[in-house]
């Protein structure tokens, strides 16, 4: 029996996860925790975070649906297709990952995910100086994202938002929608496999995905209105916390 402190941990951490991934990306890194705080197992955890964190994705999907067009000329159609069967691959990769290797593994996801969103956007305006990039680049660098989104996903949506800004001059902002409808594509596809394979543990799975439905509608009210700098800080404190606590868990 799952009691209410694990109930509230779990609908809390949804709630922050959902926000999170509506305004900047990185709701992982709230959710990730509170799962293995309460006893999962890294892999499941991992999972069942992806399943929870769905319809927040999609509810903050919704939220900017007026505002999802192409990216740099290529049809949305088309980089969803990409991604859903990317992540397909990505989280049958996962499912395969024993969970003592996965212990070992996610701390440097995370570390790759910090260092994603502390330098991405540096690294992208001195790349969109010297680089640009057409169709056929973006379609193979989204397979690759989608794949990294089905397995683990965090920084994803930041990692998304660099890639789209060397296809075109696009603002962040505008990237909102687009980027959002790409990170819940993702989570679909791994759900389906996560579900299917009996990979999500449900008593902490459902209180989760209740909060992160809030969470995602709260977030894209409070991304219209934001400051993007308040934002930035709070998601690089919680990526940065959360990444020590996992290499200290993992080879502490």
């Amino acid at each position: 029996m799952v009691d209410a402190s694990t109930l509230a941990l779990a609908a809390g951490a949804g709630l922050i996860g959902g926000a999170m991934n509506a305004l900047a990306g990185g709701g992982t890194f709230a959710t990730l925790p509170a799962l293995i705080a309460v006893g999962l197992p890294a892999n499941v955890a991992n999972a069942t975070s992806n399943f929870a964190l769905l319809p927040g994705a999609a509810t903050s999907a919704w939220g900017f649906r007026d505002e999802i067009g192409p990216v740099g000329g290529i049809a949305i159609r088309w980089l969803g297709a990409i991604t859903f069967a990317a992540a397909l691959v990505g989280s049958v990769l996962l499912v395969l990952t024993p969970s003592a290797a996965f212990d070992l593994i996610i701390p440097w996801l995370l570390l790759f995910a910090l260092v994603v969103m502390g330098f991405g956007r540096t690294a992208t305006a001195w790349l969109h100086r010297r680089v640009t990039i057409g169709p056929r680049t973006l379609f193979v660098t989204q397979a690759l994202l989608g794949i990294y989104g089905g397995y683990f996903g965090g920084g994803v949506g930041l990692m998304m938002t660099a890639l789209y800004g060397l296809l075109a001059d696009i603002s962040p902002r505008k990237l909102f929608a687009p980027r959002t409808l790409m990170l819940a594509i993702a989570n679909s596809a791994a759900a389906v496999v996560f579900a299917a394979t009996g990979l999500v543990a449900w008593a902490a799975c459902l209180p989760m995905l209740a909060g992160a439905i809030l969470g995602g509608w709260l977030g894209v009210r409070i991304g219209k209105r934001l400051p993007p700098l308040g934002v930035r800080l709070w998601t690089l404190a919680v990526t940065a916390v959360t990444t020590l606590v996992f290499f200290v868990r993992a080879y502490g």
